[in-house]
């Protein structure tokens, strides 16, 4: 069952959403394969630090997030990773690392990598190493508002 947080964001706005179980996995590429979804269909949130600041970055489970043009479609003068310490804390219903990319529901910014964007459907954790959440991209826009920047 998806983080309590998101499922009830999600059933009081009304969204139609699929969950999917599969076996533990922990690298966005095992989830793709493990769950039987494309890796470029599959969205993984990475933890960034705008400035100082928490926010996501999400990419395609095959593809990395590219600091300097995140630095730029962010428009902050400094992008670094965050550790697992800096951002455990922030998401305490959820496996560290499997945080789903709504940052609206944890007070952080969330951008997008465009190729994301261009699929009708978005794919992501949902809270654990064992369940993905399937939705419409446009519902995940419009739920979420991120930022959607080539990076």
């Amino acid at each position: 069952m998806p983080a309590r947080k998101l499922r009830e964001f999600l059933d009081r706005n009304g969204i139609k959403y699929i969950t999917i179980r599969h076996s533990p996995a922990y690298t966005a590429q095992e989830i793709a394969a493990s769950a039987h979804v494309p890796g470029r269909e599959l969205a993984k949130t990475v933890m960034v630090k705008l400035d100082g600041r928490m926010a996501m970055a999400v990419v395609p489970a095959s593809r990395r997030v590219q600091l300097d043009s995140l630095r730029g479609a962010a428009r902050a003068a400094r992008v670094q990773l965050a550790s697992e310490e800096e951002f455990r804390d922030a998401f305490p219903e959820c496996d560290v690392g499997a945080m789903p990319p709504f940052g609206n529901l944890y007070g952080m910014e969330v951008f997008v990598a465009d190729s994301l964007a261009e699929d009708d459907e978005i794919a992501f954790n949902a809270g654990s190493h064992t369940e993905l959440v399937r939705m419409a991209w446009a519902d995940f826009r419009k739920l979420v508002s991120p930022k959607v920047a080539r990076f």
